[in-house]
This record gives C-alpha cells, structure tokens and sequence, in this order.
C-alpha cells in the first residue's frame, strides 16, 4: 500500500524539478546557451541547439510526469538526462573549470569550489534516486496512463469482538 504513495510523491517530486528547471531556462534562453557553453563539451554550432532542446525536453518530461502518462519511459529518459548532467559536471570539476552548473538558471563562470560540485552532483543523485524509484514502481495513484495508474486499497475494517 505504501509503494504507490511513495511512487506518487517520487513521480511529483521529478515533476517539480523538470517543471521549475526548464521554465527558468525557457525564460532566460540567452542565459541558457551561456551555460550551456561554459561546460566546453560541445563545438560552438551546437551550443545554441542544445540549449533551445534542453528546456522544452525538461519541461515535456515535467509535464508527463504531472499527468501520470508513460512513466516508466519518462523515468528512464529523466535517468538518462541526469547521468548526461552528473557526467558533464563531474568532468567539468576534473578539468578545474569554474561554472555554475545553470540547472536551475544562471549558469556560466563562477566562483565555486570542490564543495559546489560535490553538492550538485549529490543533489542530481537524488533526483536519480527517484528516477529510479519509477523505474522500478511507475504505478501510482492520480495516474492518467493506464500502465501508470494505481489503486490505493482501503484496508477492510474489522470488527472488534470482546
């Protein structure tokens, strides 16, 4: 009984973080192919694609997991986009850059340290945890998908006899 709530607090829970991150980069798009340059992963003819994909990819994501449609899939995608993220930011904490990692906004050169990355990667491992969580148990109540959806069951009362 206990895993659809915990599957419906994961499935809002990555919702809210897909939701608020592309919404911020959806809203300041320069700013995003800032950030998204400053990683120094992609030739520059890619960098403006990337960072006009990347918000509404979030944003979809987000969206599928509010409404409860194809969660399992979304979740492996929301996976997926989280490994790309941890791998790019702990590659650029192994090449001594300094950047905002701009997953929620911002995003460019900063002054940070070590501890920033190590907290940003812890965060994105969380989020992965739930990721995960879906994967493994997408069916939850408030579901519009029907291989998404689950049933709280009502424990049948008893009758006490003395």
């Amino acid at each position: 009984m206990w895993k659809p709530v915990v599957s419906l607090l994961a499935r809002l829970g990555l919702a809210a973080v897909w939701l608020v991150s592309g919404a911020v980069k959806l809203a300041d798009p320069m700013q995003t192919v800032v950030a998204v340059r400053a990683y120094q992963l992609l030739p520059e003819d890619l960098v403006r694609p990337v960072a006009s994909v990347m918000p509404m990819f979030e944003i979809t994501l987000g969206l599928l997991l509010l409404v409860g449609l194809a969660v399992r899939a979304t979740a492996v995608a929301s996976a997926a986009m989280l490994l790309v993220l941890i791998g790019v930011i702990v590659s650029v904490w192994a090449r001594g850059l300094s950047i905002d990692c701009g997953c929620f906004g911002g995003g460019g050169v900063a002054d940070v340290d070590g501890w920033d990355y190590a907290r940003e990667i812890a965060r994105d491992v969380g989020f992965l945890v739930l990721a995960v969580w879906l994967i493994v148990f997408p069916r939850s109540p408030v579901a519009l998908g029907p291989g998404s959806r689950a049933m709280l069951s009502v424990p049948a009362q008893q009758e006490v006899t003395q």
